[in-house]
């Protein structure tokens, strides 16, 4: 379909009722306008082409803080923020990126994947995802592409994870005949960034962006994670999602990231497994004195932050099924909890008085024991970065005003939960 044929399309009845599932009612003009700019982008850089519309959203982690590496279980859902796209094939070995959010506008050959020396960025990444298809048996071919993206970067909702899959729905479209499932999605993600990022993340981040709507996963078999879509929508609950950019850590958090699933996965060897999810976590308490001299303090209590976060991530899915909502929001904070104390992923040792998250972590909860509602708790990665909050409706605007005065103006986002992940938006406008 070309340009001036998918534009109009735009304006359909599919369109609109398309925009309010991923964005809201009270988006629905904006992000046609959005998608609009975004075809005349594609024009002007490529000429008029038959084309097609992407979309993948971020992802919020509700619980489950550091279990997927060791093959735990998460509770997550994909966000209204989202990398959209406008593509075409070009029937060339060439593929061509243009990033209107980045500034970006590169061509990578299909003959030359080799990753760079420095095995970062957004080409390194973008050579991940294609030799990942390629390594494991998909097909891939030449395309255009010209990408927008709201999801915020730096804040743990995914942004790297959002453009991944974005990729994968515009391959899987083009060249695979739709039939790949969001598991090899997330496989390719996770190749991309182990081999071509130096980056050892599980498969929670590209997961939660390929599926879409609330889910919780278990990464016991990690081949074929178990995963169950969760019918709630927190809007009915009179609750919303928000997150909270407490500001970006100086210093290199590689390592820190890095320790958690090492020191869980040195307690596991303790007994002879690769992972925590291998153990339990009545052998470790047993054994403890012998685990504790041979992993360390520090990884002791980052497993058993594992064993009752699986625990946790159970015990609040089954309060969402049955519409026991204070119990749900019990789980967040108890979450909140293990990750400040047992898990330690709040601030970095190697900058300890840069401490954005436990600082906006202390201000929420004197906000929320005041009005004694709600919780909060560190979200994503850690150590620097973003907490989430959940708060009833009628006490958002109060709390966005009193943390951004101590975080900065905008630092504060609202979210909802959208039903689809990583699509072909042209798919669902007809």
């Amino acid at each position: 379909m070309k340009i001036n044929e998918t534009t109009a399309l735009l304006e359909g009845s599919g369109s609109r009722a398309l925009m309010e599932k991923l964005y809201g009612s009270d988006q629905v003009e904006a992000n046609i306008v959005r998608y609009k700019n975004l075809l005349k982008g594609f024009e002007m850089t490529f000429g008029d082409q038959d084309v097609l519309l992407f979309s993948s959203p971020g992802r919020t982690e509700i619980s489950g803080n550091h279990t997927d590496h060791n093959h735990g279980k998460v509770l997550a859902g994909s966000i209204n923020l989202d990398c959209a796209g406008v593509a075409a094939k070009n029937d060339s070995r060439k593929v061509r990126i243009v990033s209107e959010t980045y500034g970006q506008d590169f061509t990578i050959d299909l003959d030359d994947l080799a990753p760079g020396i420095k095995m970062a960025g957004t080409i390194d990444l973008t050579k991940g995802l294609l030799k990942g298809f390629q390594e494991a048996g998909y097909a891939v071919g030449g395309f255009n592409a010209y990408i927008t993206s709201n999801v915020i970067s730096a804040a743990g909702v995914s942004s790297s994870a959002s453009y991944e899959m974005l990729l994968c729905a515009m391959l899987n479209t083009f060249f695979n005949d739709g039939k790949m499932d969001t598991v090899a999605y997330a496989h390719v993600g996770k190749y991309a960034e182990n081999h071509y990022w130096n980056k050892a993340s599980g498969l929670l981040d590209q997961m939660a962006c390929a599926v879409g709507g609330l889910i919780t996963i278990d990464f016991k078999d990690p081949a074929q994670p178990a995963v169950e879509k969760i019918d709630f929508d927190f809007a009915s609950a009179g609750h919303s999602l928000i997150i909270v950019q407490t500001g970006k850590g100086h210093a290199d958090l590689s390592a820190d990231y890095s320790s958690v699933p090492q020191e869980m996965k040195a307690v596991a060897a303790c007994f002879g497994k690769e992972v925590l999810a291998d153990v339990a976590e009545e052998d470790v308490i047993r054994e403890i004195t012998r685990v504790r001299e041979k992993a360390g303090d520090r990884s002791v209590l980052r497993a058993l932050h594992f064993f009752e976060e699986n625990k946790r991530v159970d015990a609040m899915v089954s309060a969402l099924k049955e519409k026991r909502f204070d119990d749900f929001l019990a789980g967040i904070t108890a979450s909140g909890n293990s990750s400040w104390k047992w898990l330690q992923n709040c601030f970095t040792n190697s900058a300890y008085q840069e401490q954005g998250i436990t600082v906006a972590l202390a201000l929420t909860e004197l906000f929320l024991g005041e009005k004694k509602k709600g919780a909060c708790r560190v979200h994503g990665g850690g150590f620097a970065g973003v907490i989430m909050v959940m708060l009833p409706n009628e006490l958002v605007e109060e709390y966005i005003a009193y943390i951004e005065k101590a975080m900065g103006e905008g630092s504060a986002y609202r979210m909802s939960i959208r039903p689809y992940g990583a699509i072909c938006c042209s798919d669902y406008m007809v």
